[in-house]
């Protein structure tokens, strides 16, 4: 669905026996009352795991924007039955198409040309398509993105750029409701206080095994580094699914993994961790960005040299990364094809690849099935 189409919310919502749509209490709220109203359409169901992710910033977003009595969200189901649809629609605080009205649930599908879920097309006031790219929108910029039209965007994007380019150690943890982080013990510590040292922020999962397998290697490093008296913290930015069935439960093992490595972390949950995400372009997990003494950028991901070197990878500068990296060309010249095959008594064959590509095959088609592939982000129609 391209920007600048203009729809009638009114027809858009509506059917000739029904001019209302439902909030989760089941009271009818007339369509009428979007008229002159910036409007989400809210594609999501209770069976997406990225839409369990993604739907609690778009509630708090909503609900900041609530008060200023000219925004709403509808919720139009992909869920295949109707008590799904209850027990996931229960906990929105915004209105939805009645799951028994499919006709105009599959229209709207259809209509905006929904390849996958979460998906949020954003309306302005007069029912113009300010964007059909809601929910990257909501994840990057959240409620300072309002009216989510593409000159706040742009006005945002320039505020980034010049925020890059004065970066600092507090413009990047701070945030207008916290100047602090939390130390092992649950202590908060003053960002304005870690200035002037080198920082590593530690983007990670608490059960991905690629972190799991890091971070006792991380808790290494930095025992050696403090016992050393280097002017180092690790400052951990959990990245936890927002899924409100184990927020609890997350965020316990969260609080007992820092009282075991005894660095500092931002809050559970706090909207710095997914905007510092995507403010260092995170592709991979974990990610260890360092950040030098003077609050700019050292490196964007030291986690591989870490592993290979451990903590002869301190300080992490230019140079230093410079002299691994030439160290590192010399070990891989001097390896040879065989010692690549060969793993101590155990001859990685063509055969044993072959067969590890064929069970990966029959996992995507055991996917492919059910009809939707889904990846961190979103699931997509197959």
């Amino acid at each position: 669905m391209a920007e600048s189409v203009t729809h009638d919310v009114v027809s858009l919502f509506s059917t000739t026996h029904r001019d209302f749509l439902i909030s989760n209490n089941d009271h009818q709220v007339k369509i009428d009352s979007l008229k002159g109203k910036k409007v989400g359409i809210y594609f999501s169901s209770s069976w997406c795991g990225p839409c369990r992710k993604f739907t609690p910033f778009l509630e708090e977003v909503y609900n900041e924007l609530a008060r200023k009595g000219d925004f709403e969200v509808i919720f139009v189901s992909a869920d295949e039955d109707d008590e799904s649809f209850k027990a996931y629609f229960s906990k929105m605080p915004w209105l939805a198409i009645p799951f028994s009205d499919s006709d105009t649930r599959n229209h709207l599908d259809e209509l905006f040309d929904v390849k996958g879920i979460p998906h949020l097309v954003l309306l302005d006031e007069s029912g113009k398509v300010v964007t059909d790219c809601g929910t990257e929108v909501i994840r990057e910029y959240g409620v300072e993105g309002y009216p989510f039209s593409s000159e706040r965007i742009q006005e945002l994007n320039d505020q980034e750029d010049e925020a890059k380019r004065n970066q600092t150690l507090t413009s990047i943890l701070t945030s207008p409701t916290r100047d602090f982080v939390i130390s092992s013990d649950g202590k908060k510590i003053l960002v304005s206080d870690l200035e002037g040292k080198t920082i590593a922020l530690y983007f990670s999962l608490t059960l991905d095994k690629a972190c799991s397998d890091f971070t006792p290697q991380l808790v290494e490093v930095y025992a050696k580094l403090k016992a050393e008296g280097k002017d180092f913290e690790v400052v951990a930015v959990p990245l936890d699914d927002n899924d409100d069935d184990d927020d609890e439960e997350e965020e316990e093992s969260i609080k007992v993994g820092l009282k075991s490595f005894h660095w500092l972390s931002l809050p559970f949950k706090d909207q710095s961790c997914e905007k510092l995400a995507r403010y260092f372009e995170l592709s991979d997990l974990p990610t260890l960005v360092v950040i030098g003494p003077d609050g700019k950028t050292l490196h964007s991901n030291v986690v591989e040299f870490i592993e290979e070197h451990g903590i002869a990878a301190y300080p992490f500068t230019p140079e230093k990364i410079a002299e691994l990296n030439e160290i590192q060309k010399a070990k891989d010249a001097s390896q040879t094809f065989e010692s690549i095959l060969v793993y101590g008594d155990q001859v990685l064959s063509l055969e044993k690849m072959e067969k590890g590509k064929g069970k990966d095959d029959a996992k995507e088609e055991k996917k492919l099935e059910d009809g939707w592939v889904c990846d961190d982000e979103v699931c997509f129609k197959a």
